[in-house]
């Protein structure tokens, strides 16, 4: 095979995937998953693989049709990442690097990547100079927000699939009952089991720092997005007052968002989410400036590709494990001893069972 790569097109195909547990949180509810596969195809015969989170069924064929004019636009094209993200960032500067246009770029980057290591015949990590290695990972699929006295047995479900941590959704309208929530989870899995905690973005600033302090004792690993993503320095007055590291990062849509929250003290921790940070492109350029911060980095979602990049990431924390792709994979992860294990398989260990595509295809 020739060194050189051209891209043929990138196809979008949106599905809705089963969750095997539906998840509560204060922003609404989630029972299936809203995904658009994209494949890289290649003149060369390669195809790289991977998807994006819509979020909701409403953005489906948005994204489908963003990425279906971005491949317009690189057909022919060399398949080198870097070029492939240069040349976007600068066709869609003026419409905004965000939103719609942010996640179709990311997910071109990622099945770009795929797309390149098949062709090196190498597994992702190995391509970007790392090697894959167990990654600690934390149960983050249940656990939303539930009766306090049902948090228990799930907790203990999530634990028994082989983790060794979990995280839990909180945000009731009385703060005492997260507090019961917290402290039925911990009793149902034990002290060596890590617990974090996700606020999803619903508390005001005042009422965050008095609902922190209340969880100060309970020995969570992190309390996650407490008030609006973006709100840098409410987020800051919380980290100070709080004795519990502070997590931000999943809405970061750059690296230039983090280097700004970072500049504001905004966090203790940050965890971008590969899809908003700008693909694999995207997250190494974020996992340098965490480095160059000495801040730990954690992930958000999209596990398979995340195992990759955690692996190249030189203050890597903990990795957020979901199954949401799985229905739709020929090849699930693999977990145990609460860490997943990046595929040794060329690519990101992203492939599709068509079967199932077949079944769950919309639009």
């Amino acid at each position: 095979m020739s060194d050189i790569i051209r891209i043929k097109r990138f196809v979008a195909r949106a599905v809705m995937a089963p969750m095997s547990l539906p998840l509560q949180t204060r922003s609404g509810a989630v029972a299936t998953a809203p995904l658009v596969l994209i494949d890289c195809e290649t003149e060369q015969g390669v195809s790289g693989h991977g998807y994006i989170f819509a979020l909701t069924p409403a953005a489906l064929k948005s994204l489908a049709e963003m990425v279906k004019a971005m491949s317009d636009l690189l057909i022919g094209d060399e398949l080198v990442p870097f070029e492939i993200e240069r040349k976007l960032t600068q066709k869609f500067t003026l419409l905004g690097l965000a939103g719609v246009q942010r996640l179709a770029q990311s997910g071109i980057d990622i099945a770009a990547w795929d797309a390149l290591a098949r062709a090196r015949n190498l597994p992702l990590a190995r391509l970007l100079g790392g090697v894959p290695k167990p990654v600690p990972a934390y149960n983050s699929k249940g656990l939303g927000i539930m009766p306090v006295d049902k948090v228990g047995d799930e907790a203990a479900r999530l634990v028994g699939e082989g983790f060794r941590a979990v995280k839990i959704r909180l945000g009731r309208s009385d703060a005492n009952d997260d507090l019961k929530a917290v402290r039925a989870v911990r009793k149902a899995v034990g002290d060596e089991v890590s617990l974090m905690c996700d606020y999803n973005q619903s508390l005001t600033v005042n009422d965050a720092i008095r609902r922190c302090r209340m969880l100060d004792d309970e020995g969570l690993v992190w309390i996650e997005e407490p008030v609006r993503h973006d709100d840098y320095d409410g987020c800051a007055r919380i980290a100070a007052a709080s004795r519990t590291p502070i997590q931000i990062g999943e809405n970061f849509d750059s690296a230039f968002a983090m280097q700004a929250a970072i500049a504001r003290n905004a966090s203790d921790l940050v965890m971008p989410d590969v899809q908003r940070i700008g693909g694999v492109t995207g997250w190494l350029r974020a996992a340098a400036l965490a480095h160059a911060n000495g801040i730990e980095m954690s992930t958000h979602l999209f596990s398979e590709v995340s195992a990759h990049l955690m692996t190249v990431t030189p203050t890597a924390h903990w990795l957020e494990y979901v199954d949401w792709a799985d229905a739709v994979l020929q090849q699930p992860m693999m977990v145990k001893d609460g860490h997943v294990m990046p595929t040794e398989q060329p690519g990101s260990g992203v492939q599709w069972d068509e079967k199932a595509v077949a079944k769950y295809l919309v639009g």
